[in-house]
């Protein structure tokens, strides 16, 4: 898995955006204004929004990744190494649709609807 990975997927992602708000090489994404995922400039996995601190805990728990430096403890980080695909493509659309779903009704309607 890599960086170029999440990027291609996080781009077919209905409204979501890219941007380097924390410096060159911060690959984020976001839906609405808010982030749901990050790839830092070390570009060894990425971080992610869970749906609540349980999930993010669970997953930890599991060993499917860690907490994300430097995010709520709603966040984790997970490692490319070893990750399937399937794994990184579920995980980024959890965090765009938590995002998505805390966005108003408002922000909701201005997005393209999301198909699976």
């Amino acid at each position: 898995m890599s960086r170029e990975l999440v990027n291609r997927i996080a781009a077919t992602l209905p409204g979501a955006e890219w941007s380097e708000p924390f410096g060159p090489g911060h690959d984020t994404w976001k839906v609405g204004g808010k982030i749901f995922a990050c790839v830092g400039s070390q570009g060894g996995g990425v971080s992610l929004k869970c749906p609540d601190v349980e999930t993010a805990q669970m997953l930890i728990e599991a060993g499917v990744g860690v907490k994300a430096p430097y995010f709520h403890r709603s966040w984790i980080h997970l490692p490319f190494e070893g990750m399937q695909e399937a794994e990184l493509r579920h995980r980024l659309g959890v965090a765009y649709d938590t995002i998505r779903a805390g966005l108003t009704k408002k922000a909701q309607a201005a997005l393209p609807p999301r198909s699976d």
